[in-house]
């Protein structure tokens, strides 16, 4: 936290230097030429009405002397061409005697042969007076820079005072977390930039702040193409947070995967399996997909089939199948099920099984289990035959079975359609192995808030 207040503080300290800066630079160019290098252009001299050679003469001798710049300085004139000689140390200073010699009364023509000395490798004066000129560019600066400190304060403090207030009211209208956040801080953002906007606009840098801003736009666009999965996954969560197709807690499928929705944040939604494992979707691919919710809706019809041999009454079968289905406590009477024949296959006709049950209270898994355990129990006592048709044969009048004469003492039994052979067990409406039927969601969902959530982020959803 401390490192990002800091990067902070030196964005924004850059940002009110650089227009000081360059505002003292500008200022420069206003320096009187006897502080500076530079030489401006020599105006008219006056000797007098006519000027002999001689005073002009002494008059560009004087005035190359006083100024300090010539060395071994000779000038000679003849009939008002005037021949300059000597040296100096840069180019401007030549073209300015050339220029005053020109400007001088009664002066025909001029012969420069000024000669420019090469400058001493170890010559440290440049370097010098270049670090004086930034130390008076600095010191110009620093009431700009006060000022430019000052207002990025107010601007910051208000950047979040308009935030929380835009918060509060986008809370009273009960929108989404996400859409909250994104535009108080957008807002705040604006207040920010309209502070810098000023500060750039009174160093005289409007046009330089609005290319900036224009450049920040653009880069936008550039960064958005760069990382346009994370960008993608940012605006699903968005409409996701907005749409709302599933709370916190709700069970789901979402690309074949089954499981209780924990978190959604800015990058993916967290699912807990019914293998009670963590699965991560990016919002992207949720934001495209079927998202199957069996939470919305508590009642959730199943089905299964059976198969019965061709000889066995269809109308026996449904009779006896809706019986066992009316008398099992955890099969809905409305919407009431359905006993369907399916299909006529090679050896069976089959039958299909539609129940609903209430996936809020009871699991749909163990009552499936459940009713077709009485299912099969009840077919066998009333004789129901339920045959393999990939492997067995139906003898509908039973089969003799006769001794061999190897087992002489073995009596002779016939096993007939009739008989009814059925364990207590199965007739049982909640087995052993499927517990008491009722649904385990909440044990699911208690063992997704105790693990360890593997996506950070501020939740979205809705509890």
């Amino acid at each position: 936290m401390c490192y990002k207040k800091l990067r902070f503080y030196g964005i924004c300290f850059l940002l009110i230097a650089l227009p000081a800066l360059v505002s003292a630079q500008d200022g420069n160019q206003t320096v009187p030429p006897e502080t500076t290098t530079e030489t401006p252009a020599p105006a008219q001299v006056d000797v007098r009405p006519e000027a002999a050679d001689s005073e002009i003469r002494d008059r560009l001798n004087g005035i190359m002397a006083a100024t300090g710049w010539f060395v071994d300085t000779e000038v000679e004139v003849n009939d008002g061409v005037v021949f300059l000689r000597g040296s100096t140390e840069t180019d401007d200073f030549k073209r300015w005697a050339g220029d005053l010699a020109r400007n001088t009364q009664d002066v025909a023509a001029v012969v420069n042969q000024i000669q420019v000395m090469e400058p001493d490798i170890w010559n440290y004066e440049p370097a010098l007076t270049g670090m004086r000129e930034l130390w008076r560019s600095i010191m110009r600066a620093i009431p700009f820079w006060l000022f430019g400190l000052f207002v990025v304060i107010i601007f910051w403090g208000l950047s979040f005072l308009v935030a929380k207030v835009a918060r509060a009211s986008l809370r009273r209208r009960e929108m989404n977390i996400l859409l909250q956040n994104i535009v108080s801080k957008g807002v705040a953002v604006i207040v920010f930039l309209l502070g810098l906007y000023i500060i750039f606009h009174i160093a005289g840098l409007a046009g330089v702040a609005l290319t900036v801003l224009g450049g920040t736009g653009l880069l936008g666009i550039v960064l958005g193409i760069a990382f346009r999965d994370i960008t993608e996954n940012f605006l699903a969560s968005i409409f996701l947070s907005i749409q709302n197709p599933f709370h916190a807690g709700d069970l789901v499928q979402i690309e074949g995967t089954t499981g209780f929705i924990e978190r959604l944040t800015i990058r993916a939604t967290l699912l807990m399996t019914l293998d009670g494992n963590h699965l991560q979707i990016p919002n992207s691919t949720v934001y495209k997909s079927n998202i199957l919710n069996f939470t919305s809706n508590p009642n959730e019809r199943t089905t299964f089939t059976i198969g019965i041999g061709y000889n066995e009454s269809i109308t026996a079968a449904q009779e006896l199948g809706s019986k066992v289905l009316e008398e099992h406590p955890a099969v809905l009477k409305e919407p009431e099920p359905w006993i369907l024949v399916d299909e006529l296959a090679a050896s069976t006709v089959n039958i299909k099984f539609y129940f609903w049950v209430n996936a809020h209270t009871h699991n749909r898994f163990k009552v499936k289990s459940s009713v077709l355990r009485l299912m099969k129990t009840a077919y066998m006592n009333e004789g129901i035959s339920m045959p393999d048709g990939a492997r067995e044969r139906v003898f509908p009048d039973g089969v003799p079975v006769l001794l061999t004469p190897d087992s002489p003492n073995t009596p002779i039994r016939e096993v007939k359609k009739d008989e009814k052979t059925q364990p207590s067990e199965d007739s049982k409406v909640a087995a052993e192995g499927e517990g008491d039927l009722e649904s385990n969601d909440e044990e699911i969902r208690e063992q997704a808030r105790q693990s360890r959530s593997p996506e950070e982020g501020e939740n979205l959803l809705k509890p």
